[in-house]
């Protein structure tokens, strides 16, 4: 039986918890920068899944060797070893700089590893007493869904409804580094931030801010963790967002593109004296690290650094972002962005311009009400953000 979009929205909004508004778009094939939805309409996709896709749509390079390690092996837990999960921490560890890599799956798994890696060394290595352990984070950070992360949200809706939430945490004003050097105490473990804040709405803080953290960090023995799970793997036009800083932290967290756009593929990287303090059964996860994630995370790292992914997004991005200010509307407040990770800050609410931009064949989604993101695969072509930025105008 074939069912219509319509009918299929029906089946989802009566079997599905509604815990997200997408756009009313049902999609079933993609390629590159395009999808389409299952009555041939064909959309350019401007979101890229929060960065997850950077590579495009069914990336052929990635989808190739995942396929091929379907036939092979996929999945062993980490009760026993595999061919490739060696080859996946190795490749991790030099890309980004690190000692050791630890895998999990999705964003929000890696962030609750650094944490729980924070404060682990906060107890055996500096000497923080026995539930003491504090970490500094940003006002408008977004690091995922699970109750200890949102504990730390200042969004009342992620909180609403689910305490008892973790205590642990000092909120302070993003982009002040003042006040982290203010609010740092020898319960200090760790400073976690986002280089840029992209659910926040694609916040960029002062020129020098992560860099100076990081000196703060490193004066009074605080580890520096970076949340690049959306930043990472060139959206902001560098491999890693803190290179435009060169503010390289003491713990970096990965994932979404790690996964090439097909699978849930994440890690947290590290120095050997902070992820060396994990021992046999103080923490895993069955899926994580398993032959198809590495794989695949293997794939993808050499597919940006091969087609020289950051340089794409940084030139493109520096193009798309220029022919946007020429637009005229008094409805836009501000539009600000590094590389393909733009926002488009508007006076009044954004999701009827992202109706209408799907209807003109572009799918955006809005964010914090007011913000509507631009962040295409960033294999996209000149060519395709003249086509995308035509019909932006014409909504605007």
């Amino acid at each position: 039986m074939e069912y219509s979009s319509q009918q299929l929205i029906e089946i989802g909004d009566r079997y599905g918890a509604h815990n997200y508004k997408p756009l009313d778009v049902v999609l079933t094939r993609g390629e590159g920068v395009w999808v389409w939805d299952i009555e041939g309409n064909k959309y350019m996709d401007m979101l890229s899944s929060y960065s997850a896709l950077n590579h495009g749509h069914c990336n052929h390079e990635i989808v190739k060797k995942m396929k091929e390690q379907l036939d092979k092996l996929t999945l062993t837990s980490r009760a026993f070893r595999n061919d490739k999960l060696p080859l996946f921490l190795k490749k991790v560890c030099e890309v980004t700089g690190m000692e050791m890599a630890l895998p999990m799956n999705t964003g929000a798994e890696a962030v609750e590893t650094a944490l729980k890696a924070a404060r682990k060394w906060g107890y055996r290595v500096k000497g923080i007493s026995k539930e003491k352990a504090e970490i500094i984070v940003g006002i408008n950070n977004f690091h995922g869904r699970t109750i200890t992360i949102i504990s730390f949200s200042t969004e009342d809706q992620y909180k609403d409804g689910f305490g008892p939430l973790t205590p642990g945490f000092e909120i302070v004003p993003y982009g002040n580094a003042e006040v982290i050097q203010e609010k740092i105490n020898e319960n200090t473990a760790g400073v976690l931030l986002e280089p840029i804040q992209g659910e926040g709405g694609i916040i960029i803080p002062p020129e020098g801010y992560l860099n100076e953290v990081k000196k703060i960090c490193k004066e009074n023995n605080v580890l520096f963790i970076l949340d690049e799970i959306q930043t990472g793997l060139g959206r902001t036009g560098k491999l890693f967002a803190w290179e435009w800083d060169g503010a390289k932290p003491d713990m970096i967290i990965l994932g979404k593109a790690l996964g090439g756009g097909v699978y849930p593929v994440s890690v947290v990287a590290s120095s050997k004296e902070v992820l060396g303090l994990f021992n046999p059964g103080d923490h895993g996860s069955t899926f994580g690290g398993n032959p198809i994630a590495a794989t695949v995370g293997i794939a993808a790292l050499d597919y940006v650094l091969k087609e020289n992914l950051p340089e794409r997004s940084r030139k493109l991005g520096k193009y798309f972002m220029d022919k946007l200010f020429t637009l005229d509307n008094s409805v836009i407040k501000e539009i600000r962005g590094k590389g393909l990770f733009i926002g488009l800050e508007l006076k009044g609410p954004a999701r009827p311009y992202a109706e209408k931009l799907k209807e003109k064949g572009i799918l955006c989604k809005e964010t914090h009400n007011t913000i509507i993101r631009f962040a295409p695969p960033l294999i996209i072509t000149k060519e395709e953000l003249d086509w995308a930025f035509k019909r932006i105008k014409e909504v605007f």
